[in-house]
């Protein structure tokens, strides 16, 4: 019986021991080389791009010859004005790419010995570079779509016949939102949250190349893409898939989210459910590379987004 990939040596290829082993200087060589790589390592100006910089090697700084303006191997990335050492932010990042099913906040704080604030925010601002990567592209081929809600949760009863039916409107909270889910077979996962499934419509129409084929339950807003794709429906309540239709891929995907939520994280508000559900895409995507892949795309990733608006000073906003 051929071993699963997550088991073998392949899938091992970054160790958290090394990572914490570094020393500042060694970490930041490694986010050099990982920031611009396309120059090996040499400071390449974020304001204006030259390939001409000063370096301060004293305070780990450097000068643009062109614009005379001072950076830091952070600076203009969703890094800047970091207080955290640079190794912490490396092993940040490998305890977050290691959790299959994600890496709590909570757990992050006393991992690396921080404020839980900060781990919150560290965090969040991975996933948003992760997202930022994911919404870049378009989907073709064979793509599965479907839905699926998340929170509002109502507490049952304890007897029967006092327990309410939590499918109903009118027993819901008014958090309860949808994932909506774009999967390409063999490709890339595209997310999108709403408050009905409805609302996944022009989400697909949008980010889903004319041509493709779709795979779809037989949920009545679904007809509305028969027109730009040639859609093959599944009955859920006759079979889980056939051989012409199967949306299991989807499936595969709300069940690695819901175990995060309910596994790991324990809560999702509903206005971080949008970030959550695109890490969780960006781990099923990547789930057959090994860990230090993950981790040079990550970290690559988070080098090349700008500072972000929303984390940015976040606790400081009151």
């Amino acid at each position: 019986m051929a071993q699963h990939f997550l088991l073998s040596a392949a899938a091992r290829s970054l160790s958290l021991a090394k990572v914490m082993r570094m020393t500042e200087d060694q970490a930041f060589d490694a986010f050099r080389s990982i920031r611009w790589a396309d120059t090996q390592g040499d400071a390449v100006c974020p304001r204006c791009g030259c390939f001409e910089c000063y370096t301060y090697t004293a305070r780990r700084i450097f000068k643009c010859k062109g614009c005379g303006s001072q950076f830091s191997v952070t600076s203009g990335t969703i890094f800047a004005s970091r207080k955290m050492d640079l190794r912490d932010i490396l092993a940040a990042i490998a305890i977050f790419v290691n959790g299959a099913k994600g890496h709590s906040a909570l757990q992050l704080s006393r991992d690396l010995d921080c404020q839980y604030k900060t781990a919150f925010v560290l965090s969040h601002k991975i996933r948003e570079a992760l997202a930022a990567e994911q919404r870049a592209s378009k989907l073709e081929g064979t793509v599965e779509v479907d839905g699926a809600y998340f929170g509002g949760y109502v507490k049952p009863a304890n007897r029967r016949e006092d327990r309410a039916d939590r499918r109903r409107k009118v027993h819901q909270s008014g958090k309860r939102q949808v994932v909506v889910v774009a999967r390409e077979r063999d490709g890339e996962t595209l997310t999108h949250v709403a408050k009905t499934e409805a609302e996944g419509v022009p989400f697909v129409l949008g980010n889903v190349e004319p041509g493709a084929t779709l795979h779809a339950d037989e949920a009545g807003h679904w007809d509305h893409l028969e027109a730009r794709y040639l859609t093959k429906r599944i009955n859920h309540s006759e079979a889980y898939s056939t051989p012409e239709a199967c949306t299991n891929m989807a499936e595969s995907f709300f069940s690695r989210l819901r175990r995060a939520e309910v596994g790991t994280h324990h809560h999702i508000a509903g206005r971080y459910l949008g970030a959550y559900a695109s890490e969780m895409a960006w781990r099923e995507d990547n789930r057959r590379i090994s860990n230090g892949e993950q981790f040079l795309l990550a970290t690559s990733s988070a080098l090349a987004h700008p500072v972000s608006r929303q984390w940015k000073g976040y606790w400081q906003r009151g």
